[in-house]
């Protein structure tokens, strides 16, 4: 009895190693001891997994997006008038299309228009916009509700149907707009013609769009302004800032960000503007109001010059992607800066 006990004492013992160190085991790691985490390598189907599921997506993509493309950049090296495309003969014209673009002062007008025009709106854009997101946020729950959803039915609204709206509101015989300044006593406007004039015209085209890209800019900006800590605000009023300083110190810091965003997407959004400006006068009176799109499709289906038209969009994306490699910039810059 004395001979086991003494058995299970040195077996519940803790063992020591010499100079009272805890045992070793073959290889030098200790009994007591955490093994180390094993290295875990990715089977080549798991690598293989991230990119096979893009696939379907760069496939449509390439489908739908760059086949259109190569086909447009071979057209624009052609002279495809009605005589080619119903005898189905390819003149090859090289850069001819190119060369009697960008040596037309036609081009370089309709370009510089297009800019201004953009810029314009932009501007108009971005600033009501914001205005509107702040109010927003300083709204109580109700009126931010009803305003929100005017925003969202004015942002579903179809653009034919939204410029259709607007081309009834500015008539100049029946117009609401006619009417209203008329009983203001402008009566000199009674029946003003809006599409009538190059400056006029495009008064109505910026409203029209203007009006459809606040939604848009209001409401993520309302949304942005939700994930700034409250306690900024409280600590920036605390130090004496008023409404402007707690702005340019709190707010725009932290939506810089989705600016840069924005921003980037209005300019392209009104830089390809084509069905509010054809559908309220197709580029006219006297082709004054064209833009880059309305500018190629008049000269590629209006006037039958195919070759010419495709030539002309290219150098609209190329125009577009100068005015955005700005902005391009800044974003990757900031996604370093993260």
């Amino acid at each position: 009895m004395t001979v086991q006990l003494d058995d299970a004492v040195d077996k519940a013992a803790p063992q020591t190693g010499k100079g009272g160190a805890p045992p070793t085991r073959r290889g030098g790691g200790r009994w007591g001891a955490p093994r180390p985490p094993a290295r875990h390598t990715p089977h080549p189907s798991a690598r293989r997994a991230p990119h096979l599921l893009l696939l379907p997506a760069l496939l449509a993509t390439a489908v739908f997006l760059g086949w259109p493309m190569v086909r447009n950049l071979l057209l624009s090296f052609q002279n495809l008038n009605m005589k080619e495309l119903i005898q189905h003969l390819t003149d090859w014209r090289g850069t001819g299309n190119y060369q009697e673009i960008l040596g037309s002062g036609q081009f370089w007008r309709v370009t510089l228009r297009t800019l201004v025009f953009t810029a314009v709106n932009v501007v108009l854009i971005m600033l009501l916009g914001v205005l509107i997101g702040l109010l927003l946020a300083r709204l109580g729950k109700k009126m931010r509700l009803t305003l929100s959803l005017a925003l969202v039915l004015a942002w579903a609204m179809p653009v034919i149907a939204a410029t259709t709206v607007f081309q009834w509101l500015f008539d100049s015989r029946y117009g609401v707009v006619n009417w209203l300044l008329g009983r203001a006593g402008w009566h000199a406007m009674a029946h003003y013609d809006w599409v009538g004039t190059q400056l006029s015209t495009f008064f109505v085209i910026t409203v029209l769009i203007v009006w459809q890209s606040l939604p848009f800019v209001a409401l993520n900006l309302y949304a942005a302004t939700t994930t700034i800590p409250r306690e900024l605000y409280e600590a920036a009023r605390m130090d004496g800032a008023g409404t402007w300083k707690v702005f340019t110190s709190v707010t725009f810091p932290f939506l810089k960000p989705f600016f840069l965003a924005t921003t980037f997407l209005e300019i392209i959004w009104v830089f390809k503007a084509f069905p509010q400006i054809f559908a309220i006068n197709e580029g006219g009176p006297d082709r004054l109001t064209e833009t880059l799109p309305i500018y190629a499709f008049t000269e590629g289906v209006g006037n039958l010059h195919f070759g010419m038209g495709a030539a002309i969009s290219l150098l609209t994306i190329v125009v577009l992607l100068a005015m955005t490699a700005y902005y391009l910039r800044l974003t990757l810059k900031q996604e370093e800066e993260l």
